[in-house]
């Protein structure tokens, strides 16, 4: 099998958290004395730029005002802390096919690894109400936004992961929901299965390997898809 690992990316791709995340930033907003509001078609716009922090900074920009970035720091903190409770509160699931694909991978020992511009802490509270307390130990690579200093589109994450694995992008598959992971994992070499989420469902996918509504939808994607998929690619081809 040509295929050695499955890599997703997390926010709208293995959970469908946007809306968990935008209700925590606007109780953040709240509780700090800020009179904004993100609405849904706002967030939108917003998740074009990827990091919390940097969304903060964005949307500051974007409305003419300005916050030290410790300030714009703990904000992002105390709404990490809110997205916490939603999720141990059981606000988000998984997406479609999810939890099969993984156990198809398992099952046939091909790898598993995330790349993620998400907080470790994000990540954890949410693998662990998802998959349990050891959610973590099925991954065999874990880079998170902490650990690369340029996120989404930059395809340091990937590279970093690749690195973790030691596997060739050829040998890889990336799972996004968003253009900006698409041309991440894309610029490092991998080819990239597309599954949009209700905030990134407008968005444009050229490039992608493929593209589809969720892992589940008829015919369902199955880890035969994957192999083919990552066989068809250029980068396979290139390592021949």
């Amino acid at each position: 099998m040509t295929l050695k690992a499955l890599i997703f990316d997390v926010d709208g791709t293995l959970a469908e958290t946007e809306e968990a995340h935008r209700s925590a930033f606007n109780r953040t907003f709240a509780e700090a004395g800020h009179d904004w509001e993100w609405s849904p078609e706002h967030y939108r716009r917003l998740l074009e730029t990827t990091g919390g922090k940097e969304r903060i900074a964005a949307f500051l920009d974007e409305i003419g005002e300005s916050l030290a970035a410790e300030t714009i720091a703990r904000l992002h903190a105390r709404k990490n802390a809110i997205y916490a409770q939603l999720v141990a509160g059981g606000e988000v699931a998984l997406r479609p096919g999810v939890v099969r694909l993984i156990d198809e991978a398992r099952a046939a020992g091909v790898g598993l690894a995330i790349a993620t511009t998400t907080s470790r802490a994000n990540l954890a509270a949410l693998l662990g109400r998802l998959f349990g307390l050891s959610a973590l130990g099925i991954f065999a690579a874990v880079v998170a936004g902490e650990d690369v200093s340029a996120k989404k589109p930059d395809p340091e994450v990937y590279a970093r992961t690749l690195a973790l694995l030691g596997l060739a992008p050829g040998e890889c598959l990336a799972i996004e929901d968003s253009r900006n992971g698409m041309l991440a994992a894309r610029a490092a070499g991998l080819p990239v299965l597309v599954t949009p989420s209700r905030y990134t469902d407008h968005e444009v996918f050229d490039g992608a390997a493929l593209l589809r509504p969720d892992l589940d939808s008829a015919p369902a994607i199955t880890l035969a898809d994957c192999e083919r998929l990552v066989s068809e690619s250029p980068a396979t081809a290139n390592a021949a």
